[in-house]
């Protein structure tokens, strides 16, 4: 199986891609669901309707499809590979599994989100959501520097980057919630 190992690997990868675009993408339609609810009709009815097809779509033909994908090939690497064992022997990898748990929370959170949206009801701000959907950069960065790091102290640098990463983001927020109040 190691002979496919590239293979598997560059599948996993590319289904992480898809899942994380996924991720990105529904919650600013979440947003934009929750901001059409405030419209006076008929534009609330039609960009309602659009709003929950184009999520509906995203959610069930790109995002899901990509999660259950992305993990298969990770446990096929993982637990179908020579080198895959020997990872679980590594702390930086019990670490990235943290990340990944976290991960299927929030995407867990997402699609609850979805479905109570799919409903028609709003139970979220579209502030709340803009802050929301900045949990899966979030993510993504401390995998991303946890994979190709690997090193403890380069992990606590980047750590200290991610929340630096995040104060910026909270930052850029703020200015951009000022701007769009004006």
């Amino acid at each position: 199986m190691d002979a496919y190992y590239d293979y598997l690997k560059s599948l996993h990868l590319i289904f992480v891609i898809t899942w994380f675009a996924g991720l990105f993408y529904i919650v600013r339609l979440f947003v934009y669901q929750v901001e059409a609810s405030a419209k006076p009709s008929p534009e609330k009815e039609i960009l309602g309707k659009q709003l929950a097809l184009m999520s509906f779509r995203l959610w069930y033909i790109i995002t899901w499809p990509s999660a259950v994908l992305a993990s298969l090939f990770a446990f096929w690497l993982i637990f179908g590979t020579s080198l895959g064992w020997a990872w679980l022997y590594q702390p930086w990898m019990h670490v990235k599994l943290a990340f990944v748990f976290l991960l299927y929370l929030y995407h867990l959170k997402c699609h609850q989100i979805f479905v109570q949206l799919q409903r028609g009801e709003v139970r979220h701000t579209s502030n709340f959501l803009r802050i929301w959907n900045e949990g899966a950069t979030l993510i993504l960065f401390a995998v991303v520097f946890l994979v190709i790091l690997k090193n403890a102290v380069n992990w606590i640098f980047g750590v200290i980057g991610i929340f630096g990463l995040s104060v910026l983001l909270m930052i850029g927020f703020r200015l951009y919630k000022k701007i769009r109040e004006r």
